[in-house]
């Protein structure tokens, strides 16, 4: 009975380990380039907790963490305040409507969708001054229904899915809004944590939230994203070109094998 007991608590602290490793790691690379979700679902599948359990628990870790982030941010003066009020409000009810509309249409869909557009989103952004150059001295597109429509969009598939939520949020304000890469990325943090609220909300409504579970996945996260967000600033914006190559790479991959396996 001891040893099964000894057994029982070394398999809980070993994968508590694994995910404040996997927190920490994700923290990081969401506070440059998003995709925290991308590391963290996996994460939380693997040791055992079960699917929507597991989308809960991102949507809690990463909504804390990537408030150091956005401290780092608002500090460096890095986000664009005048289209942050349409963002937040639409990004939180399109999340919402996304985690209420999971249990009516078939997650396939979205996927495809996503798949089809991801590439070419990246691909306009490359030729687009190669992912930095162009932004300067263009005119950024402040228009309240263009955020609106774009954040409820993205909002929604991050209630709905979410993996890469951040990453696509940057490439939407690179190519539809015109900010340079630092800003685009400090931005949508902002937007990226409404939509994550607006999905916890739900997740929380249906109880499927390990609060104390979280303490030190949270704890991690901040780290990651403290030290994410600094990189980020120190460089720039130049590392969140590469960071964003990395994780919109990992995302199409991941899509893929969920699709077709």
């Amino acid at each position: 009975m001891y040893i099964e007991h000894s057994l029982m608590a070394d398999y809980f602290y070993a994968g508590l380990a694994l995910l404040v490793i996997a927190s920490f790691v994700a923290g990081y690379i969401d506070s440059i380039a998003g995709g925290a979700g991308l590391i963290l679902i996996p994460a939380f599948m693997l040791t055992g907790l079960p699917p929507h359990m597991a989308l809960g628990q991102e949507k809690l870790v990463s909504s804390v963490g990537t408030l150091a982030a956005i401290s780092n941010f608002i500090k460096n003066k890095s986000v664009y305040w005048q289209i942050i009020p349409a963002g937040i409000i639409s990004s939180f009810f399109g999340a919402w409507v996304g985690a209420k509309a999971i249990i009516y249409l078939p997650s396939e869909t979205i996927t495809y969708i996503i798949i089809c557009m991801l590439p070419i989103g990246l691909l306009a952004a490359f030729f687009k001054g190669k992912l930095g150059g162009a932004q300067q001295g263009s005119a950024v597109r402040k228009s309240v229904w263009l955020v609106f429509f774009t954040c409820f969009i993205v909002g929604f598939y991050d209630g709905f899915f979410g993996p890469g939520t951040g990453s696509i949020f940057i490439i939407c304000l690179f190519l539809i809004n015109n900010l340079d890469l630092l800003k685009s990325s400090a931005t949508s943090k902002i937007f990226n944590l409404a939509s994550n609220a607006g999905g916890l909300v739900a997740f929380i409504m249906a109880g499927h939230i390990a609060f104390l579970l979280s303490i030190p996945m949270i704890a991690a996260s901040l780290l990651g994203n403290h030290l994410g967000s600094q990189h980020a600033i120190r460089t720039n914006g130049e590392i969140v070109r590469k960071i964003l190559i990395l994780t919109v790479g990992i995302m199409m991959v991941t899509l893929l094998i969920n699709l077709f396996r």
